[in-house]
């Protein structure tokens, strides 16, 4: 099975957050080789700038930023470029009032026929009126 993930829902893979144990549901069926893993490129930039800012904030040391962001990046995703998908994301984001950046994942998730699990309720609410509802779920809602 394929699942598109978000940056939110990345990082609840490796920090002690709210929903961090649904996240860990889908991280041992990755590592178990029952689920593969999608999302546009713009999950690294992403998820590196939740890193600085943690680290910023004193939350993050050094050391496990880096080992945090080695440990994404030797994840298996499936990774699509962006640039084919900006134009499908611009129109969705307009249509549906979500940022361009969500947007992107939202399109993965439709060319790949997948669900998108995401952390962000309100993305999840504003979809949830669209054609686009069967391609969301909110992490809490995960059964894996």
């Amino acid at each position: 099975m394929n699942l598109v993930i978000d940056a939110n829902v990345l990082m609840k893979f490796f920090l002690p957050e709210v929903l961090s144990g649904q996240a860990a549901k889908i991280l041992t069926q990755v590592e178990q080789g029952e689920i593969r893993l999608r999302a546009p490129d713009l999950i690294y930039p992403e998820t590196g700038n939740i890193l600085w800012k943690k680290h910023r904030r004193k939350e993050l040391s050094r050391s496990e930023v880096e080992e945090i962001s080695g440990s994404i990046e030797s994840l298996p995703i499936s990774i699509e470029p962006s640039k084919p998908l900006m134009s499908l994301a611009i129109e969705l984001g307009m249509v549906y009032g979500i940022t361009v950046y969500d947007s992107m994942y939202m399109v993965v998730a439709k060319i790949s026929e997948s669900a998108l699990i995401t952390a962000d309720r309100k993305l999840v609410e504003q979809i949830s009126k669209t054609d686009y509802r069967k391609y969301v779920t909110w992490l809490g809602h995960y059964e894996g």
